[in-house]
């Protein structure tokens, strides 16, 4: 389970200890969506906290409705035509700065007063982590980017069902974008929309036939 052992290493050199995480990455539509987050001391969270991977729908958007009236947090969000012109890697970074960028000014601090925990094994080339560490399945190993995660995944679970009512073809609201059987035969009969992915190789070689 997820602890504090990563933000009480920083905590008494910086104001606060951000972190953050993105769903999104894997999806041949949509978004890709960065959360940052900070738990202050006194706050009461729900024990079952965890990567957001490991919780089903249900709980996962019983934690979120709750955490979110009780910690400050930022949203970053890049779409589907910014992941093509940039590479999702990169658009993953923007999601993370955006996310990082909008807490701080939230919080009016910056980026001197705070120290950013981002998941995954890279730092994305923004000021906004002039003070930062990565973390290898951090959503798994920090509490606060375990937070993020789940706020995270909600929030673009729910953004998907909205893009799912414009576009009924695909079961986003089921698959969120990803390449299930149901979002494949929506393709074959419907064809590509502007929130596919088109960098994205299944979507590319049906842009090619």
């Amino acid at each position: 389970m997820p602890d504090l052992s990563y933000e009480q290493k920083h905590s008494s050199k910086f104001k606060y200890v951000i972190g953050v995480d993105e769903v999104g990455r894997g999806p041949w539509a949509g978004p890709v969506v960065a959360c940052a987050c900070v738990l202050p001391e006194d706050v009461d969270l729900p024990d079952a906290i965890t990567d957001s991977k490991k919780l089903t729908d249900k709980k996962r958007k019983v934690i979120s409705d709750e955490i979110i009236h009780k910690i400050p947090y930022g949203l970053g969000v890049v779409s589907a035509q910014e992941i093509d012109d940039l590479n999702i890697l990169q658009a993953t970074f923007l999601a993370m700065h955006k996310a990082v960028k909008e807490l701080a000014t939230k919080l009016d601090i910056t980026n001197d007063e705070y120290f950013v925990l981002v998941d995954g094994n890279k730092l994305p080339p923004y000021d906004e982590f002039k003070n930062s560490e990565s973390i290898v399945k951090g959503d798994s190993i920090s509490l606060t980017i375990a937070a993020g995660s789940i706020i995270a995944k909600v929030y673009r679970d729910e953004l998907m069902a909205e893009y799912a009512k414009q576009h009924p073809h695909y079961a986003w609201e089921k698959n969120a974008g990803y390449g299930t059987k149901a979002h494949q035969e929506g393709l074959a009969t419907h064809g590509i929309t502007e929130l596919h992915r088109k960098s994205f190789k299944p979507i590319a070689a049906l842009l090619q036939k």
